[in-house]
């Protein structure tokens, strides 16, 4: 039948009783497939009979207008959507309907292929052309490996495990797209109502943002939360499985000291006549009660003000709680959690490059920063040796100024960075931040991150990049 490239849902797997009895309501799990299906721009239609009752017409077509998608009267020849699905030759048509559906026979006149849902009753019609499933959250899935036998070899599924709100995100960019890119990918929500061994079964690369998906990091331990710990067992058993990115090569991420010992390697990338690439310097501290700090602070290169950062780099509350500390003294008192980094500040005429890592592309954008520390002392309520504490993820102590950086970025010197980076993270999509500090034009790193948005590079240029990075990454696991 070839790409699917439409889906029809039957009003009979729709809708449900609410909860008075007196209405009715569109059952959770049709909702969830229908943003998927939304979100990865299927196009999508929604058909009922003709004596179908008004109330439950009216439900359909208010979910129809929410969602943008058509609604329409099966064999209703007065209406103009119904003959546009029918004589639709972009691509196969898949229509979902329910086993307990009483006209099912007459469907197969039509040329679309028939998924249906067995909704609890096995002894109903059944045809050998039609497909059948248990449960509506398996039909994404469904429609993957109808798309991968119709493709051949050439046809990847990319099974995603993230938080829902990163999973919209990335959708709404068309990032996650269940008809076949280019490059033969398509991309499938891993749902926790099946067993997550059932559906990594039928995919081909694990894509995953596990840094968001962490309950606590004590003691170098990593507790992850329940759906990462199954795919940790499942992959454990099953290591040809790709993924993007192994468990084990985020771990560095999630340690800033880690990450700033790391950096401490780009020295090897200096070269006498031109600028430098480095990491900012930096101290780790246990306590902040009877530790030296004059002299650790001689020792590790910093001078005051310093910025101070939980060592937990993501994935629990309080990691992105951090301080920017003006007086020796002010250290004893700060909110910051314990174990922490204390990090260079750097001058850098509040001007941030955000590099993006996608596989062998690098990309990068320019971001307001906070600003240089004279500039802080100012707008420190009047109080120019008060501490600074923010959450680096809500807001940015920015206080009143406007500052054009005069410095230019060393493109070369970040893409021998990026390349650097990548082989020694063996990570396939990252990203890190740069500033450039005045006067000596250091080029200084000072964060490092898995799987990034990347939403400040134009989603046509970011996006194809992204699936070109995923496709050879299988490709290059497929060779070996």
């Amino acid at each position: 039948m070839g790409v699917v490239r439409g889906v029809i849902l039957d009003e009979s797997v729709l809708l449900t009783e609410g909860e008075d009895k007196n209405g009715f309501i569109l059952r959770p799990e049709a909702e969830s497939l229908i943003l998927t299906l939304s979100l990865s721009k299927t196009h999508i239609g929604i058909s009922y009979e003709a004596d179908y009752p008004d109330d439950k017409v009216s439900v359909l077509q208010r979910i129809a207008s929410l969602y943008s998608i058509d609604c329409f009267i099966l064999n209703d020849s007065t209406n103009h959507v119904m003959p546009a699905w029918s004589i639709n030759t972009d691509g196969g048509i898949v229509y979902l309907v329910s086993n307990k559906k009483e006209f099912l026979p007459k469907l197969s006149s039509y040329k679309w292929l028939l998924v249906v849902l067995n909704d609890g009753d096995e002894s109903s019609y059944y045809t050998t052309d039609a497909l059948r499933i248990q449960n509506l959250v398996e039909f994404p899935l469904t429609i993957c490996q109808l798309n991968k036998s119709s493709m051949g070899t050439n046809a990847a599924t990319v099974g995603y495990l993230m938080k829902p709100s990163r999973m919209e995100d990335f959708a709404k960019r068309d990032a996650f797209p269940l008809c076949p890119t280019e490059n033969g990918l398509m991309f499938v929500p891993l749902t926790p109502m099946l067993p997550l061994s059932t559906q990594l079964k039928d995919v081909d690369i694990v894509l995953h943002k596990a840094t968001d998906e962490i309950l606590s990091i004590e003691d170098d331990k990593i507790t992850f939360k329940e759906n990462i710990q199954e795919l940790q067992g499942y992959l454990e058993l099953h290591q040809d499985l790709c993924v993007i990115d192994p468990l084990k090569n985020i771990y560095p991420l999630l340690d800033r000291l880690k990450i700033q010992q790391i950096l401490l390697g780009l020295e090897e990338l200096n070269r006498e006549g031109s600028n430098l690439i480095r990491g900012a310097h930096f101290l780790r501290v246990n306590n902040f009660e009877g530790f030296n700090f004059e002299t650790g602070l001689a020792e590790a290169r910093l001078s005051l003000p310093c910025i101070v950062k939980p060592q937990v780099a993501c994935g629990v509350s309080d990691a992105h709680k951090m301080a920017i500390i003006f007086r020796v003294d002010d250290f004893k008192n700060v909110g910051v959690p314990l174990p922490a980094v204390i990090q260079e500040y750097v001058d850098h005429s509040s001007t941030l490059y955000k590099f993006y890592v996608l596989g062998e592309k690098i990309f990068h954008a320019v971001k307001k920063s906070i600003p240089n520390a004279d500039v802080l002392k100012k707008s420190s309520n009047g109080n120019e040796l008060k501490p600074l504490e923010f959450d680096s993820l809500k807001s940015l102590p920015t206080g009143d100024f406007s500052v054009t950086s005069r410095e230019s970025i060393d493109n070369k010197l970040i893409t021998d960075a990026a390349n650097w980076l990548r082989r020694r993270l063996q990570l396939t999509i990252f990203g890190f931040d740069v500033v450039i500090q005045e006067g000596t034009r250091d080029h200084v790193i000072v964060d490092v991150n898995y799987l990034p948005s990347f939403k400040e590079v134009p989603d046509d240029i970011s996006i194809p990049a992204f699936w070109e990075a995923i496709r050879s990454k299988f490709d290059l696991r497929l060779s070996k």
